[in-house]
C-alpha cells in the first residue's frame, strides 16, 4: 500500500505535469457551463454541462438534481465498451429499498450532429421509436458511439461531458463484474458479489450530487480545490471535507486522508499532520487554475 507521504509527493508531481492525464483528456467547451459533481461509491464523476447548446436538456437534468431525485441513483446498466447508465433508480438505505425516480414531463430532443455521442460525452436515454421521450435517465458514452447513437431515434441528445479524471471512474465502473438481477437490472455492475441477492453495498450508487460553483461565482481557490478533488480523489477525498481560514491560509480539510490543501499568496500548499508538521508547497495557483479551467472548473 502506498504511504501518504508518497501519495502526496505523487500528487505534487502530477499537479506540475498536466500531461499525465493527456491520454484521456477531452476538450472542454468554452463558456460558462454548469459543473456537476456526481459522487459515486467508486469515486467522483464530474460533469461539464452544455448549458447553451442543449438548454432544455440541461434544465431538465438540473431539475431532477435540484429536487434531490438523483441522491442514491444506481448505475443500473453497464455495457462495457458502450455505456454505463443511471438516473432511473435510487437506493438510499435498506429501510426504503430501491425506488424508481419519478419521471417528469419528457424533454424535447435537442440532438445535434455538432454534439456527437463520442467517448466521454453524456446523453439522455429514451424510449425506442420516440425521439422526444427523455426524462430522468442518462448515460456516459464509453466509446465513440456516433455511428450508432447519432443515427437512431432522432439521435441521442448529448448535453455534457465527463472530465478527464471522471472518465477514469467511469471506466472503473465499466470494468466491474456484471450480473443479471432480472427486470431492468440485466446488466447490473456489482462490487464484492459472489452469489444470491445483491445488497445496497454491492451496487454503484451516487452518495451525493451537487452543482459546483463555476468560474463566475467560485473563488479561484475553490475552483482549484474542486479540480484537485475531482482529479486526485485518492489523495483528497471529498467525503466529509470542510473548509476554513487560518494563519493566512484558505484551506480545505480531508478527514479521509487527514490532510489539508490551502492557498496563500498565490501558491497552493498541502499539509499532512500525521506525517509532518511542516506545510509543503504544491504548485502555484496560476498553474493549477489553468489546469482547472481547461477541465471546465
Amino acid at each position: 500500500m502506498i504511504s501518504r507521504r508518497r501519495a502526496l509527493a505523487h500528487l505534487s508531481a502530477l499537479a506540475a505535469t498536466p500531461a499525465a492525464l493527456a491520454e484521456t483528456r477531452l476538450v472542454a467547451v468554452a463558456g460558462q457551463n454548469t459543473m456537476v459533481r456526481w459522487l459515486t461509491t467508486q469515486g467522483p464523476i464530474d460533469l461539464q454541462l452544455f448549458d447553451s447548446a442543449a438548454p432544455l436538456t440541461v434544465a431538465n437534468f438540473l431539475g431532477y438534481l435540484n429536487k434531490g431525485a438523483y441522491l442514491g441513483a444506481m448505475v443500473h446498466r453497464s455495457v462495457p465498451g458502450f455505456i454505463i447508465q443511471t438516473g432511473g433508480y435510487t437506493w438510499v438505505d435498506t429501510t426504503v429499498g430501491i425506488k424508481k425516480v419519478a419521471a417528469g414531463p419528457a424533454v424535447a430532443n435537442e440532438f445535434s450532429a455538432t454534439r456527437s455521442n463520442l467517448r466521454g460525452t453524456i446523453a439522455m436515454a429514451k424510449l425506442g421509436g420516440n425521439p422526444n421521450s427523455a426524462t430522468c435517465e442518462w448515460f456516459v458514452n464509453l466509446a465513440n458511439n456516433a455511428a450508432n447513437l447519432d443515427e437512431q431515434n432522432g439521435g441521442f441528445t448529448v448535453f455534457g461531458r465527463v472530465t478527464t479524471s471522471g472518465m477514469v471512474v467511469a471506466d472503473k465502473i465499466a470494468a466491474l463484474k456484471v450480473v443479471d438481477a432480472g427486470g431492468v437490472y440485466t446488466n447490473l455492475p456489482v462490487v464484492n458479489h459472489t452469489s444470491g441477492n445483491v445488497g445496497i453495498n454491492q451496487v454503484v450508487r451516487a452518495t451525493a450530487v451537487s452543482v459546483l460553483p463555476g468560474a463566475g461565482t467560485a473563488s479561484e481557490s475553490d475552483r482549484i480545490f474542486n479540480y484537485l478533488e475531482g482529479t486526485y480523489p485518492q489523495y483528497v477525498p471529498v467525503a466529509g471535507s470542510s473548509g476554513g481560514t487560518g494563519q493566512g491560509y484558505y484551506y480545505r480539510y480531508y478527514p479521509g486522508t487527514n490532510s489539508y490543501v490551502g492557498t496563500r499568496d498565490g501558491d497552493v500548499f498541502y499539509l499532512v499532520p500525521s506525517i509532518s508538521p511542516d506545510v509543503q508547497p504544491l504548485a502555484s495557483m496560476a498553474t493549477l487554475l489553468a489546469q482547472a479551467a481547461a477541465e471546465g472548473y
